[in-house]
């Protein structure tokens, strides 16, 4: 197997696509103290140094917490694309062609933060990078399942005049205790509208979780997954019909959704067959983007040159680009392959 210092430029080198990042999570230390004095929002931290110092977190709930406290910074349009245009330039920098990035309305909107505000921030960067850095992308609106489906609906509603801007729906935040179930009428609605559904399902829920996006929210993908380990029906099944599972091994490690990521099911549901991809969720929070989360699972889980093609791979096939583009970067990877050897 080539050197650590080998693997991390092939890893870094290779064309791949990011397709599970939450926009808001994101938010650097930096930039969030930057942020906070332009908007006058007071912070509980200092420096940043001292914002990162709290970066630890014993579950997804304890994480949310800080989550969402930071959001509160986000308030201009200007805010909003310079957030998404610093992410598109490190991920650009971790070889990543393409991105499908989430955003949550729900965690502005009530703040008096209009929903154009945030999405046309967040276009413009997406627009200005696939110009400037060739990095093309697609945008996803999470709904978040700690809130009533009454509230996601409201915020659907509100999103169809963007329609030609948000390709599709998903359902993220805390996920113990509130199942996809609750959600089928709106996704119902959403898939009528002509949206794409995705589910955060199996993180912290149950693999019974997963069942559900599929069944009732009828999702195109699984966005953690990491509970379908438990249920070898559930695998055979997710390997038949080669759903993609956007997993997010650093994210996972830092919530204590595994204890260590030489534990992680990403390799033994790779050798199954599924379609694995590899995120970084929120990387200003979980200590690594893109290129590092998949440093981090080569080392844990000893994946060889052929597993880092295969989940980049993946992350072309699983995308929403269109064929010709899909087509492209597969050539892109082979190429960059051969050229390694």
């Amino acid at each position: 197997m080539p050197d650590d210092h080998t693997m991390d430029a092939f890893i870094r080198g290779i064309p791949k696509a990011e397709l599970h990042v939450h926009i808001e999570g994101t938010l650097e230390p930096e930039m969030l103290l930057e942020l906070g004095r332009r908007n006058g929002v007071a912070l509980t931290c200092a420096s940043a140094e001292e914002c990162r110092a709290a970066y630890h977190f014993n579950d997804l709930q304890h994480f949310l917490n800080l989550y969402y406290a930071g959001v509160e910074v986000l308030v201009t349009e200007r805010d909003f694309y310079e957030l998404t245009a610093a992410y598109l330039r490190r991920v650009h920098a971790d070889g990543a062609r393409h991105v499908e990035v989430f955003f949550d309305p729900q965690s502005h909107t009530p703040r008096g933060v209009p929903f154009a505000v945030v999405v046309e921030g967040i276009r413009r960067a997406l627009v200005d990078a696939e110009q400037e850095l060739g990095v093309s992308s697609r945008l996803i609106m999470c709904l978040l399942r700690d809130q009533s489906p009454a509230s996601a609906m409201v915020t659907l509603e509100t999103a169809r005049p963007y329609r030609h801007v948000i390709a599709g729906v998903g359902l993220d935040s805390a996920e113990v205790g509130h199942p996809p179930r609750d959600f089928e009428d709106v996704f119902r609605v959403a898939r009528e509208a002509g949206f794409v559904t995705v589910a955060h399902a199996g993180e912290e829920g149950p693999a019974e979780y997963i069942i559900e996006a599929l069944d009732l929210l009828k999702v195109t993908r699984i966005d953690h997954g990491v509970r379908a380990i438990d249920d070898p029906a559930l695998v055979e099944r997710l390997a038949g019909e080669q759903t993609p599972l956007t997993m997010c091994p650093l994210s996972n490690l830092e919530l204590q959704v595994t204890p260590d990521l030489a534990r992680h099911p990403l390799k033994r549901l790779l050798d199954a067959g599924l379609r694995v991809t590899v995120n970084s969720d929120d990387p200003a929070y979980f200590d690594g983007y893109l290129a590092a989360n998949y440093a981090a699972v080569q080392r844990a889980l000893g994946l060889d040159r052929d597993g880092i093609v295969a989940l980049a791979r993946n992350s072309i096939t699983a995308s929403w680009l269109p064929a010709p583009r899909r087509d492209q970067l597969l050539a892109e990877i082979d190429t960059f392959v051969a050229a390694a050897d």
